[in-house]
């Protein structure tokens, strides 16, 4: 049975929500158009789980707005394995029909299998990853003929704006350090028994041929991130190209501790460096251009906050006026005039996640959404809103379990 009661307490608390301003707008909302906002839209309706095919901040959405990548599933309260196969599928934004296109054996609750759509055709070509006679590869398809294009011999973790680049971590090292991020199967050597190796790490990869170059390995940043135990690992994850395609960001990080330490590199592998200083860690992630982007850490007293970092320089910049001090999924309008964040369902006794929307001129930020979540709903299967962005910037895709089961939502803006 589905628990009716968050259903309808997500609902009070939704049309609440639009019926009057937030409490939030730190700045006189004459000053700010806010857009209007739709109620939430369930893309599929029907008894299995869905969740957008990708992680937080990646377009899901053909560049006309036709179509959606989701992933569909029966599985709830578990991590896959390598024997559990999701469907990849489309949603077609007009008649909000699914429709099959293949299965996949390389995927996650987080980061399902970081489909994403290829600018050299953005309405008929994606890529995302799979498990193949035992190797994680990622395949480049036609959503329309459903033909397999090319099969690269590396799984995807971003891919450059132009479609022409993509970045490769370890994803069977991930599953030993980080379990929900990772992959079932030995798609991979995991090289559990080094702690920095020399010929892992951040891999380049020519979609055009499938060759991969090392342009970080897990060696090279020894020196500069935390010292750690004996028994511990050093691992990669969480890897996005900048706007214009010329840098790539990511997180060092280690187990058992998980300290971490947000990183910074050009394409070609030169001036690697690090965001922060030492003890601000850092988390979620987003490029504003090329040469600046937010990224939650310890900003000075601070737990956390959304901080706005300029590379190549020690300059820092607290946004939201201190309404944005927690560990949110930020990521930027096409246009880089609005962010849209959210929060963990843990930062409350109501275990309600909220949707905020902030105004990069101004630092004003309003709740476009709370939605309660179920307490079945945690840990390694937990679900996060994880909002992205449509290419013209009028929608906004999230997943969320306030229904009781896990389902993909559109809300529509208005400005």
């Amino acid at each position: 049975m589905r628990p009716s009661i968050f259903i309808l307490l997500s609902f009070l608390i939704v049309i609440a929500c639009a019926e009057r301003p937030s409490n939030l707008e730190k700045n006189d909302p004459n000053l700010v158009h806010f857009p209007e906002v739709s109620e939430p839209i369930q893309l599929v309706d029907n008894d299995k789980e869905h969740l957008y095919a990708s992680y937080y901040g990646i377009n899901s959405f053909s560049a006309n707005q036709r179509y959606a990548t989701v992933l569909e599933t029966d599985i709830v309260d578990r991590l896959p394995t390598e024997e559990d196969e999701a469907t990849l599928g489309l949603v077609d934004l007009e008649t909000m029909e699914f429709k099959p296109l293949t299965t996949t054996k390389a995927w996650n609750f987080q980061q399902g299998c970081m489909a994403h759509w290829l600018a050299s055709s953005p309405d008929s070509l994606i890529i995302y990853n799979d498990l193949r006679e035992g190797a994680f590869v990622s395949i480049i398809m036609n959503v329309h003929t459903q033909e397999e294009i090319k099969t690269i011999p590396h799984p995807i973790s971003a891919v450059s704006p132009d479609g022409k680049k993509a970045v490769s971590i370890n994803f069977s090292r991930l599953r030993i350090t980080r379990s929900d991020y990772g992959y079932g199967g030995e798609g991979q050597d995991k090289r559990e028994d080094i702690q920095f190796p020399e010929d892992d790490g951040l891999f380049l990869i020519d979609l055009e041929s499938g060759k991969s170059e090392l342009i970080v390995s897990i060696a090279d940043v020894k020196e500069i991130v935390p010292e750690i135990p004996e028994e511990g690992i050093e691992y990669f994850n969480h890897t996005l190209f900048s706007r214009g395609g010329s840098k790539i960001f990511w997180l060092a990080r280690a187990i058992p501790n998980r300290n971490t330490t947000s990183l910074v590199v050009n394409i070609d592998g030169s001036q690697l460096e690090k965001c922060f200083p030492d003890g601000w860690g850092g988390s979620h992630f987003d490029w504003l251009n090329d040469e600046e982007l937010m990224v939650t850490g310890s900003f000075e007293n601070t737990q956390y906050s959304h901080i706005l970092y300029t590379t190549g320089e020690e300059n820092y910049k607290r946004l939201g006026n201190g309404l944005l001090d927690f560990d949110g999924h930020g990521t930027f309008s096409p246009d880089g005039q609005w962010m849209v964040t959210d929060t963990y369902a843990r930062e409350n006794k109501f275990r309600e996640q909220k949707i905020y929307l902030m105004d990069m001129k101004t630092n004003a930020v309003r709740t476009l959404g709370q939605f309660v979540t179920p307490e079945s709903f945690k840990g390694h299967w937990r679900c996060d809103i994880h909002c992205r962005w449509s290419p013209n910037g009028d929608m906004i895709g999230f997943n969320s379990v306030h229904s009781g089961s896990r389902q993909a939502y559109l809300l529509k803006l208005k400005f």
